[in-house]
């Protein structure tokens, strides 16, 4: 579990003792008391007035600054407040604490449902953000790649299945218990997304605007090739799509990780940054949409967000975690070969915070 990042303590500064009505007083070089304008001064005594017009608009913007980013804060503070905390959704419930300039491992999975009801997780990703907070590499695991997934109460063996298998046998914490299996990697958190909420964020947003690489139509919506701007249950059949593309799964993955940057691209905007209520409708719906564990409280939450230095979509980095190729089971079950010496060198660069490097020597 992270360890709880405090908030950053701002270092109070020494109050301005003049008042308004001082910095506003006409100085005594500009009249004299007859009337009759008064001679300048050698060197332009007539301009002692400008420092304090000047301090006066410098005060009044601190103040307008300091309002606006009083309503950012607190608007982050109630949406973060209104997560939903899990403590269940991680498999160990003792995660080792987060170091300043340690990179984390978030595991997003998107889903049917919440609650009692298992449903179904058509989404794996993890998001790795860089101990830099210069990059956040997002890297798709296929639902279908054939891993070793561990006993538990459905099935009370280790056995070979698609690694979707996993959060209907055992949810979240049966997922990531798989995944780390498969990396070696301890995971810092877990975020699960329902898809009624993602329906909503993109509505919110007024959609997201994303490069189609193949033209297609799924559940009667068309998408064409090239830049489209898709919304709501549109963007869902989109990410959802598998059948007639190309690369089936991979297009499909590849399609996700594309809306999940343009989210991220449309929320930094100054559309939304700069819009009080449309940053605040954001934030409100964002967090009606996930479930997060309890490691990830909010003020950890409060700190990774602050210490964030990219500000577009373009410090996300999209990866697929790599696979061999197809294989068929003896039920029939076809499925996608991991790639197990590039899966080592996966693991190595999330582990060692050299992701950097590994999207160098694959290029995708």
């Amino acid at each position: 579990m992270a360890k709880r990042t405090p908030d950053p303590g701002a270092t109070p500064r020494r109050a301005d003792t003049s008042s308004l009505d001082d910095l506003l007083a006409p100085t005594e070089d500009n009249e004299e008391s007859s009337g009759t304008p008064a001679r300048r001064a050698a060197g332009g005594g007539g301009h002692r007035r400008w420092p304090k017009i000047f301090l006066v608009a410098a005060l009044a913007f601190v103040l307008v600054i300091a309002a606006v980013l009083g309503f950012y804060l607190k608007s982050l503070g109630d949406a973060v407040s209104r997560i939903d905390r899990d403590p269940a959704l991680l498999p160990d419930a003792s995660a080792t604490p987060i170091a300043p300039g340690d990179p984390i491992d978030f595991v997003l999975m998107g889903s049917d449902s919440r609650g009692s009801d298992q449903g179904r997780s058509d989404s794996l990703m993890v998001a790795h953000l860089s101990g830099d907070r210069e990059h956040l590499y997002l890297v798709t695991f296929l639902r279908d790649m054939w891993v070793t997934i561990p006993a538990n109460k459905t099935v009370t063996h280790d056995s070979k299945a698609k690694i979707n298998a996993a959060y209907s046998w055992g949810g979240p914490a049966l997922t990531i218990k798989t995944l780390q299996n498969l990396t070696g990697v301890t995971m810092d958190h877990a975020v699960v997304i329902d898809f009624e909420g993602f329906i909503k964020l993109t509505d919110t947003l007024g959609g997201v605007t994303v490069d189609n690489p193949q033209a297609s139509t799924n559940l009667g919506y068309t998408f064409k090739k090239g830049r489209i701007t898709i919304k709501g249950k549109q963007a869902l059949a989109y990410v959802r799509q598998r059948y007639n593309l190309e690369n089936g799964d991979l297009d499909r993955a590849a399609r996700q990780r594309s809306v999940v940057t343009a989210i991220i691209d449309k929320t930094l905007t100054a559309g939304v940054l700069a819009n009080p209520k449309k940053f605040n409708e954001v934030l409100s719906t964002a967090s009606d949409t996930m479930t997060v564990d309890s490691g990830l409280t909010n003020s950890s939450v409060r700190s990774i967000a602050t210490s964030l230095k990219f500000r577009s979509g373009a410090g996300v980095v999209q990866v697929q975690a790599p696979i061999s190729g197809f294989g068929k089971s003896a039920d029939g079950q076809e499925y996608d070969v991991v790639d197990e010496a590039g899966m080592k060198e996966l693991s190595a660069a999330l582990k060692n915070d050299t992701m950097a490097d590994y999207v160098a020597n694959h290029p995708q």
